[in-house]
């Protein structure tokens, strides 16, 4: 049984690392939140006076802001139903019995280990260059023309190549999951007569809701602030202008840092509705 003695003793052991990690949320945040009250142009004179709201107001009627959101909204939904729908078929073969099964599931895992702005670049010149890309190569073998990838068909575009990275995440945590469900539960629904499809839907499928709950709210996180394969493919062109490149335009634009600071606020409130959302519609499977 803990003392009060120890309970204190423990506190004081935990107090430098809490305070590091407050301090490395909390600093940031408050200079973001005065930044964006005021006009500051590091380039044309630093500090330029308080503008009140002025920035929030700018940012928010910019006719690129609603779209932005639409924007990021789309690619965040699209990539978690493809990564969620393919991570489950993926665990679910990864976990069958094959020849060389250590080395399959390290080939698929591999993809999330590769910076964001390489498998862009990657995507970018091997597979979806018009001229000498594998999708060109294999359009013109079919008889086809090549399609442009990151101009016809952008939006598509963007979603593979984040679903891609993704996708192993995705994979790893629901194969876990998979594999601590009860290979007795399995054997007797067949036994009864269920079959693969009655197994998947009632046994398996339910098996791994909160790992896909998990998978969700961690993906959203990360994929909310997406960025690099932006930059490297479209250049925010064509549609795939989120809003977190938008915060980037405006403030190389402008040289405006309290209006990029406004538009971080803004991001950090849609983030904050998003995980709310979440949190409500399917974070609830973490209670079961």
């Amino acid at each position: 049984m803990s003392t009060k003695a120890s309970r204190n003793a423990a506190r004081l052991m935990l107090a430098p690392a809490v305070i590091l990690l407050l301090g490395w949320m909390l600093v940031p945040l408050t200079m973001t939140v005065l930044f964006s009250f005021q006009r500051y142009l590091p380039m044309r004179g630093g500090f330029q006076g308080w503008v009140g709201f002025e920035n929030y107001a700018s940012f928010v009627t910019s006719s690129a802001f609603w779209p932005s959101v639409v924007t990021t909204l789309v690619i965040v939904g699209s990539v978690l139903v493809i990564t969620v729908v393919l991570g489950v078929v993926l665990a679910i073969l990864l976990d069958q019995p094959m020849w060389g099964q250590g080395i399959v599931r390290i080939l698929v895992i591999a993809p999330f280990f590769v910076m964001p702005t390489v498998s862009a670049l990657v995507w970018k010149n091997m597979f979806m260059d018009p001229v000498n890309g594998l999708f060109s190569h294999l359009s013109r073998f079919f008889g086809a023309e090549p399609v442009l990838w990151l101009s016809e068909a952008s939006m598509p575009s963007i979603i593979l190549i984040v679903s891609w990275q993704w996708l192993p995440f995705a994979t790893l945590i629901l194969l876990t999951a998979i594999q601590s469900l009860d290979s007795e539960q399995q054997e007797a629904a067949e036994m009864d007569g269920a079959g693969p499809f009655s197994r998947f839907f009632f046994i398996t499928l339910p098996h791994l809701s909160r790992a896909i709950t998990i998978v969700i709210l961690i993906q959203t996180i990360f994929l909310l602030a997406i960025f690099a394969e932006i930059f490297v493919t479209t250049q925010g062109a064509f549609g795939t202008r989120t809003l977190t490149y938008l915060i980037y335009q405006r403030v190389l634009e402008s040289q405006n840092v309290g209006l990029g600071s406004a538009g971080g606020v803004y991001a950090i409130i849609l983030a904050n509705i998003v995980a709310l959302f979440l949190m409500r519609i399917v974070g609830k499977n973490l209670d079961r």
